[in-house]
This record gives structure tokens, C-alpha cells and sequence, in this order.
């Protein structure tokens, strides 16, 4: 069919998007063109949260047929964290057909260029920002966050990590020009003279392997940097978490064809319960990258037998915050409160080890035991979520029973600082709701050392009493080098632990936040310019985003002939 959009068109209307993101990129500096609060959607043609939410409710009971090649049946079954039941179908596709009509549209995907590519994607992540409200109703209720989590992390969040991909993609792509005039001086004799054409070529077909908390803040990143630098892009989400990443094949797809590309450059590949295609698919050989988000053994697995693939993995880490001193007691106590209660600890950020020395730290308020920095800790977080309906719009709901069972076994680890209790959804009456659980451990004990030193994903945090700053620090580089971390935290008003916890994060690529007691939190990343992950310890082997993450999505081939 004819093209709807034109380059032209695309051009006028994002280049400017994309100049001012290549920007940001450059400088680090705050920028976002996606709104992060509800009121400002409902202007432009974008759904506000009542159109938002009638859109998400409509699509219960239906058959997203996307039109892809090889469907052999439809698959559905998500349940909600919230205790309802989507009734959404999805193509079931027959790789041995999807997978070569994938392959069918890359040349004139390679041949669009950079600058094409990069529009094209800005259009499709314009079209999902329009739909901002209904693809929050789609995470909300496939990942168990609350509303407004759903709404800012899946939704603005989410699109500006997406552009930023792009924006890397155009870096390392522009880096080398289109052509080349080269001439060799030889003396007397004529000089050597050549022209030579360079071109970004794609390794394949890239696939995603979605998770169930965060699908499309971790999605996106890896779909727009493949298809930005032209590959085409296979999404396998998780099966409890389907439907976010399903729209955004759906609106990719109507996107490729208005602008006159084969729509099978993404594709959706839904599983039968208990299928398991992602192992199938990661070791065929047109499935030439990786993007996955998920467990460190799967992850290993896939580091280990994708062979033919270049594999980015997001995998677990056990995240730590030192608890050495601080001028704002309070607003430490405060902040980490938010941070261990943020979507029930549900975060591949959220601190789990609390080193707090055992003889007590210094604060503005005086010296604080060990007992009383846990003691009062406890209290911060209960006060913030003593009240259930802030409790609910903070906590949201867990995700899965594995979490739940994590939680309800670590109390008996050790002495419960904070008990976990149940909180009521009025809206979803059978919604799994938990406040965290904190328990006391010591640091010098080995009976506690399997405890702290193993990730417990989920609302469970370990006030862990080490002998020192020392101590802690020396806890601190063992943790991060043997099992990873996304996060590092610290409160501190010494210089000297300052610098020794900054030389460990150095040495073992770990991100630090330093002394957060405001509106900053250690789980939370902004794109543009904070880096998640870092990809030099064992938690994810790359960050979202640098050059790293796209650049090797492509190669660069030179054509030469004599000038």
C-alpha cells in the first residue's frame, strides 16, 4: 500500500524531538517530553484517565489480532494482581513462518537510514504517549503497581527510556559519515584514490524477553534500540504480562505500514501456559540479539547457550545502603521508608541490606543505637503506610505468590524489627496487599550471612549491624562483586566513608546515591541522564542507556571502488 506518512512529514515533526534529546544525552541535564502527571493527558487528541480506562476496559474479552504471518491459534488466560481476569487472546504464531516474513523487511529497513529509523520510532513512541492513560490500565493490572506508579513508570517513564535508545542509536550510527573521499599521496607516481560508502547494517532479528513487573520500562529500551538501528524486533512478553507490551506491537505495526514499511519488522510472540518458547527462540539462528529482564539463572542461561546472539540481560543484584551518619535524621528515615514501600519492594532497586553499625550512628538528633535507627525506621514506614488508602496507592499489590511466600518466610529469619500486615483494596477486594517486613541480622554472625548476602525480591529489607564503617564497607565490595547491585546507597557526614564507599562503586561499577532525604529516592532513575545499572557486576551485564547498549546492534560495511 501506498505510504500515509512520508519521511518529509516525520522529519519536520520529530527531528526536533530528537535534536533536543541528543541534547539531554549530552549534558545530562532534566528533560522530558512526556508529561508525568494525569492532568496534563485528555489535550492534543491523548486519552485522559476516564477515556484511558474505558479504552483498557473494552479490550476484556477480545482478540488482538495483529494481522502477523503463521498465527496457529490464540492464547490468553492474564489475571491481574487486582484479582481480575483480562480475557484478552493473542496470536500464537508458528515461528518456521513468522520468522522468515521478519526477515523479509529488513534490506529496505537497512536502507531507510539513521535518520528514517529514528523518526519512524519517535512516531510509534508519539502514537504510545497518546495512549498514555489505557497502556497504564494495561500495566497496572498485568505487573500489580498502583495507578499512579503504573501510569508514570509504564507510561512517560517508560517512553522517555524508549527515546533515549533512540537517541543513543542515532549517536553511534552518525558516527561514522555515509561517504568517503580517500587519496594516498605516492610520490611521483598518481595518488591512490578511492571512494567509500559506509552503511549501518542490522545483525537480525532482535528479540525481547519481557518481565512482569516493569514491561514496558524495561521493554522498551532494548525493542527501540534494535529497531532503531534496523533490525527487526520479536517481543516475547511475560505471560502474565502480556497485554502492555501486545498494544506496543500493535501500534508499532499501524505505524511501519502508514509509512510504507513491512509491519512484521515487529511481531508479537504470546506463549501457551507452561510453552516456555523463550529458550526456543534464543538459540535459533535468526534470533541474533537479546534484550531480557528477569532472574540471574535465566539470565546465566542465556549469557551461557545464546551463542549466536548478542545477549543484553538485566538480571538480580542484592542492593545496599550504609547507614554511617547523617545531618537530616529525618528526612533519612523518611526517604528510606518510601524507598523499601515503593510497589511493595517489587524493584530490581529497591535496597535490601541496611549496614548499620552496631555502636550506633550520629545525626542531627544525637546519637542513635543500632536498635533505635531499626526501631525508628519501623515507625517511619508504618506512618507512612498507617493510613490503608495510602497504603494501596503506594504499595500496590504483589505480583506473584513467589513474592508472597518470600515475605512470609523472612520473618523467621531473624528478630522482626517491622512486621508485615495485610492491607484491604475496597476497589479489588481479592488484590494481594503487604506492607514490608523488616528484619534485624548480624553482620559478624555466619548463620546470618545466607540471609543477607542472597537477593529476597519483594517488601524485605535486612537491618544487617556490622562491627564498623570499615566493616561495612568491606560487606559493601564483597556483596556488589559477588552477587551485583543496581543500587548503592549511603548516608554519611564523614569524608572518609564518603570516599571509601565511592572508591568501591568505582571499583565495582556500582551506581551510588549519596545522602537522598528528599524527593529523590536510591530505586528511582530519570532517562537522559542517570544510568540503570551499569553492566560491570554480576546484577545485568549493560546500563540503560549508554553507547554500549546499541552500538553493537549493528555493524558498519564498507563498500570501496576507485574514485
Amino acid at each position: 500500500m501506498a505510504a500515509e506518512l512520508t519521511a518529509h512529514q516525520l522529519i519536520a515533526q520529530h527531528r526536533p524531538t530528537l535534536d533536543l534529546a541528543l541534547e539531554t544525552i549530552r549534558t545530562r541535564a532534566y528533560w522530558s517530553p512526556h508529561p508525568e502527571h494525569p492532568k496534563a493527558y485528555g489535550e492534543n487528541g491523548s486519552l485522559d484517565t476516564a477515556a484511558g480506562k474505558a479504552a483498557f476496559d473494552a479490550l476484556a474479552g477480545t482478540r488482538l489480532d495483529l494481522g502477523q504471518p503463521g498465527t496457529d491459534g490464540w492464547v490468553g488466560g492474564e489475571v491481574s494482581p487486582y484479582g481480575i481476569e483480562l480475557g484478552v487472546e493473542y496470536p500464537h504464531a508458528d515461528l518456521d513462518v513468522l520468522l522468515p516474513a521478519m526477515q523479509a523487511g529488513q534490506k529496505a529497513w537497512r536502507d531507510a537510514g539513521a535518520e528514517l529509523r529514528a523518526m519512524v520510532c519517535l512516531e510509534i513512541l508519539k502514537r504510545i504517549a497518546d495512549r498514555t492513560m489505557e497502556f497504564a490500565q494495561a500495566v497496572m493490572h498485568t505487573s500489580g503497581q498502583a495507578f499512579m506508579m503504573a501510569f508514570q513508570a509504564g507510561g512517560p517513564h517508560a517512553q522517555d527510556r524508549g527515546m533515549e535508545a533512540v537517541a543513543y542509536a542515532y549517536v553511534e550510527q552518525s558516527r561514522t559519515p555515509e561517504t568517503a573521499e580517500w587519496t594516498k599521496p605516492q610520490g611521483k607516481r598518481d595518488p591512490l584514490a578511492l571512494t567509500k560508502r559506509f552503511t549501518p547494517v542490522p545483525r537480525g532479528i532482535g528479540l525481547v524477553v519481557g518481565c512482569n513487573t516493569f514491561p514496558t520500562w524495561n521493554g522498551y529500551p532494548g525493542l527501540f534500540a534494535s529497531l532503531a538501528t534496523g533490525n527487526a524486533v520479536l517481543v516475547k512478553p511475560h505471560p502474565r504480562a502480556v497485554l502492555p507490551l501486545a498494544l506496543t506491537v500493535q501500534v508499532a505495526r499501524d505505524v511501519l505500514t502508514e509509512v510504507g514499511f513491512d509491519p512484521n519488522l515487529v511481531a508479537l510472540a504470546a506463549e501457551r501456559p507452561g510453552e516456555g518458547i523463550a529458550k526456543t527462540l534464543a538459540t535459533r539462528p535468526e534470533i541474533r540479539i537479546i534484550d531480557y529482564t528477569g532472574s540471574t539463572a535465566f539470565g546465566d542461561w542465556l549469557e551461557a547457550n545464546a551463542r549466536q546472539a548478542q545477549v543484553y540481560t538485566e538480571k538480580a543484584g542484592v542492593n545496599t545502603v550504609i547507614v554511617e551518619s547523617t545531618d537530616d535524621y529525618r528526612g533519612m528515615l523518611a526517604n528510606l521508608a518510601f524507598s523499601l514501600s515503593l510497589y511493595s519492594g517489587q524493584m530490581c532497586t529497591t535496597p535490601q541490606n541496611l549496614l548499620i553499625p552496631r555502636d550506633g550512628i550520629r545525626t542531627d538528633q544525637g546519637a542513635k543505637s543500632y536498635d533505635e535507627v531499626t526501631a525508628d525506621l519501623a515507625r517511619a514506614v508504618d506512618g507512612l503506610l498507617g493510613d490503608d488508602a495510602r497504603a494501596n496507592a503506594l504499595l500496590g499489590a504483589i505480583v506473584n505468590p513467589d513474592v508472597k511466600a518470600r515475605l512470609e518466610a523472612a520473618a523467621g529469619l531473624g528478630e522482626v524489627a517491622l512486621a508485615s500486615r495485610e492491607v484491604t483494596n475496597p476497589e479489588f477486594p481479592d488484590a494481594v496487599v503487604r506492607t514490608p517486613v523488616i528484619v534485624k541480622l548480624d553482620g559478624a554472625k555466619p548463620e546470618d550471612e545466607a540471609a543477607y548476602t542472597s537477593e529476597c525480591f519483594g517488601p524485605v529489607s535486612f537491618a544487617v549491624a556490622v562491627d564498623s564503617a570499615d566493616h561495612a564497607v568491606e560487606l559493601l565490595r564483597r556483596s556488589v562483586r559477588e552477587k551485583g547491585a543496581m543500587t548503592v546507597g549511603a548516608y554519611t557526614t564523614d569524608p572518609e566513608v564518603e570516599e571509601a564507599v565511592q572508591e568501591v562503586c568505582l571499583d565495582e561499577a556500582a551506581q551510588l546515591s549519596l545522602n537522598l532525604t528528599g524527593g529523590v529516592y536510591v530505586n528511582q532513575t530519570a532517562a537522559f541522564s542517570d544510568f540503570h545499572g551499569s553492566g560491570g557486576n554480576p546484577a545485568a551485564n549493560a546500563a540503560l542507556c549508554d553507547g554500549a547498549f546499541v552500538a553493537n546492534r549493528f555493524r558498519v560495511v564498507e563498500v570501496r571502488r576507485p574514485a
